[in-house]
């Protein structure tokens, strides 16, 4: 199956995000990357597609350090990204990450849950809530307000809706004052008509902060609808790169078998 570069047809713009030939295999051996190279730039949406098990998770934590890859490089705004313990820290301010499942503290309020946003700012980690800086505090509820949940600052996040905490799980993402955002299937988890209200909310913000995103998404219908373009993945290679009108059926069958039916 080919391997195909999957880079923007964009002139003129700087690459935020440069991935070359990246390849991550698991200790049991399973190869869930094998030389993915793409870019991204300033301003651009670009969604990520593909079966389950195609390594679209796997690209994602690659980016921001979550799992080291094991072949391939990946630059940010210019530098070569490292692994050690600084070299993270610094990618985990600029690369925020928006998770399927939310992971919000349930017991906690959601504007402490937003302020986790701000721990990489902090000079030890392990900081009570409480000697957040006034700064800080301010910086979250701006996030808060800015997903339209402000008024629900001191609830307990396992009381809101999965919507909420979804946008919640944006709120603490913007708090970190990123420059590119990660989603692995932000809304996967979500019902069809909420899915559609998070993930417009969530592009809307992207496109007024002058943010960079690169989406995992399950349907492709929202892909199609919100990306600037979309690169598909299958066992481990890029295999398509395009802008949504050039997602045919022909390109689809290529990303996720003959048997894809639409």
């Amino acid at each position: 199956m080919p391997n195909l570069v999957c880079q923007p047809k964009i002139r003129g713009m700087p690459g935020l995000l440069v991935v070359d030939n990246l390849a991550h295999t698991y200790p049991d051996g399973t190869k869930a990357l094998r030389g993915v190279s793409l870019t991204l730039t300033r301003g651009e949406i670009v969604s990520v597609i593909g079966l389950s098990g195609a390594g679209k998770s796997t690209l994602l934590r690659c980016i921001n350090g979550l799992v080291h890859p094991t072949g391939g490089s990946v630059e940010f705004d210019g530098q070569a990204v490292g692994w050690d313990a600084g070299s993270l820290r610094y990618l985990r301010r600029k690369i925020a990450m928006i998770f399927q499942h939310f992971n919000l503290i349930g017991n906690l309020s959601v504007l402490s849950n937003v302020l986790m946003g701000r721990l990489s700012y902090q000079s030890c980690w392990m900081q009570p809530l409480y000697s957040f800086s006034k700064r800080d505090r301010e910086i979250a509820v701006t996030a808060l307000d800015r997903v339209g949940l402000l008024n629900e600052w001191d609830k307990r996040a396992s009381e809101l809706s999965g919507g909420q905490q979804q946008r919640v799980g944006v709120a603490r993402a913007l708090a970190q004052e990123p420059r590119l955002l990660l989603a692995d299937e932000p809304v996967s988890s979500l019902d069809p008509l909420t899915a559609d209200t998070v993930l417009g909310h969530f592009v809307k913000i992207v496109r007024q902060e002058g943010l960079a995103a690169l989406i995992n998404l399950h349907a492709v219908e929202l892909a199609r609808k919100y990306s600037d373009r979309i690169l598909g993945v299958r066992e481990g290679r890029c295999v398509w790169q395009g802008p949504p009108d050039d997602l045919t059926t022909p390109v689809l069958k290529r990303i996720y078998g003959e048997e894809y039916d639409g």
